[in-house]
């Protein structure tokens, strides 16, 4: 088995040196070009870190735990947890994933887990919201995913909201669209609140009008279809900007009723960029994507930055080889991320 003290000797660098690279705690410390040597060579040689050597070393498992309140069981799942995993792997750690039902169960889940060695807690919720904390993690390593605590101080990560809406309607807007609709959620949801008031100050930017008449807030399938039908007839929208997929599909279905083709007659963009609405809807939909990847891979970056005890200022990102959208500096509090719009057919071309 290939030791540090060789991956020393062919590199002509110290022992500690090597150590500081193959733990992730070069940054500031060792020359990059000098790191870049250490973990090619590491790689060549087939270095594996020994865990059990490690955890008896620094009285760290380099297991983390990942509290999902319900995100296991929604769709996104798998890209929160598949990003959080990544991050996990690249920086020599292994993690554990429970699902809870609320915050007593939260507090039993991250006991169960303490009693595994846990260095530090994603504690992640199934969309963004302001959430109490669990008592049980205020001392120690936590981060949240999709969600801030109510005091704001707590490290989290969350999708830009405003920026949402102000993307989406600008995209409207130079799509020659001057009579854009809002189709929000009637739930109350922090990021319905955020993605109207993006939506209302890209159009306030623009000299358009954004009066309540043109701005609907449903819930159901049934009253959606309703409201979208009256808002065609007395408002004749050339827009659509909607709260999600879901909202925009049913405009799709309006939009059939009164004879309108999207992409031509009328331009829609939601949020999600839901697989099942994105195979299903014809012409395909313009959509906002949800960083659940990138939210995933920042908040377990972000974690064993603070479990190692990294300089804020000094603390990266690892590398990753997926096409993400931009991720925020781990010393940025509270971070947000810009979501990427995925350009398709619904939104007709100048």
């Amino acid at each position: 088995m290939t030791t540090m003290k060789e991956i020393a000797q062919r590199t002509g660098v110290s022992v500690s040196t090597v150590s500081l690279v193959l733990n992730n705690r070069d940054a500031g410390r060792v020359k990059p070009g000098t790191a870049s040597h250490v973990r090619q060579t590491a790689q060549a040689l087939g270095y594996q870190p020994n865990p059990l050597a490690r955890s008896l070393r620094t009285s760290k498992t380099r297991i983390l735990g990942f509290i999902s309140e319900e995100i296991a069981t929604t769709p996104y799942a798998g890209g929160m947890i598949l990003g959080a995993q990544d991050a996990a792997s690249r920086l020599g750690y292994v993690m554990l994933t429970v699902n809870t039902d609320g915050i007593a169960n939260a507090n039993d889940e991250i006991a169960a887990l303490q009693r595994y060695g846990v260095d530090g807690f994603v504690y992640a919720k199934m969309f963004n919201c302001l959430t109490s904390v669990p008592s049980s993690l205020a001392s120690l390593p936590f981060v949240l995913a999709d969600a801030q605590d109510e005091e704001h101080r707590s490290p989290s990560i969350t999708p830009d909201e405003f920026q949402i809406g102000y993307d989406a309607t600008r995209r409207l807007i130079a799509a020659d669209c001057a009579h854009i609709a809002y189709i929000g959620s009637s739930d109350p949801m922090l990021a319905q609140g955020l993605r109207l008031a993006g939506h209302r100050q890209a159009l306030k930017d623009a000299g358009l009008d954004f009066g309540s008449h043109m701005q609907i807030s449903v819930s159901g399938n049934e009253a959606a279809l309703s409201a979208i039908d009256r808002m065609i007839e007395s408002e004749h929208p050339d827009g659509f900007f909607c709260f999600n997929d879901a909202r925009a599909m049913q405009v799709y279905l309006c939009a059939a009723r009164h004879g309108l083709h999207i992409g031509e007659d009328i331009s829609v963009i939601g949020v999600d960029n839901h697989r099942v609405f994105a195979e299903t809807l014809s012409p395909r939909l313009t959509s906002v994507e949800l960083p659940h990847y990138e939210m995933g891979f920042w908040a377990v970056s972000k974690l064993v930055s603070l479990i190692e005890e990294q300089n804020p200022s000094e603390a990266t990102l690892p590398p990753t080889d997926r096409d993400t959208a931009p991720m925020p500096l781990l010393d940025s509090a509270p971070a947000q991320i810009h979501c990427r719009l995925i350009e398709k057919e619904s939104v007709r071309r100048r």
